[in-house]
């Protein structure tokens, strides 16, 4: 039951966005640029868990893993403005995003930073 639950808070938030922004674009934005999946994903680790060092460990990955994800929101607007067809645009954008984050985990590991 509590997966259903899961599931259920997290595909509201998710479609509460996506309806927001039709009609009110600046405040979905916000909305869907805070950390709602990292959160609810600490919030139900902790539940499942009560592990505050797997939270933390998470935590810690989490925001080692942003800078790439930062490409596709970058990426994204420039391809469909050179009017590349949405699902190509997406899905280009998450190559470069994909191939973004091969590079940069390389990188941390010689750092000895693990995401």
């Amino acid at each position: 039951m509590q997966f259903i639950i899961k599931i259920i808070v997290s595909a509201l938030i998710i479609a509460g966005v996506s309806e927001l922004a039709k009609r009110f674009t600046p405040i979905a934005a916000i909305l869907a640029s805070l950390p709602l999946t990292s959160m609810l994903a600490m919030v139900w680790l902790y539940r499942d868990t009560h592990s505050v060092q797997k939270v933390t460990e998470l935590s810690q990955g989490i925001f080692w893993a942003i800078l790439p994800s930062l490409l596709f929101f970058v990426m994204l607007p420039v391809l469909l403005k050179l009017e590349l067809k949405f699902s190509l645009a997406m899905f280009s954008s998450s190559i470069i995003m994909f191939i973004a984050y091969a590079v940069y985990t390389f990188i941390l590991s010689k750092f000895g930073i693990k995401i």
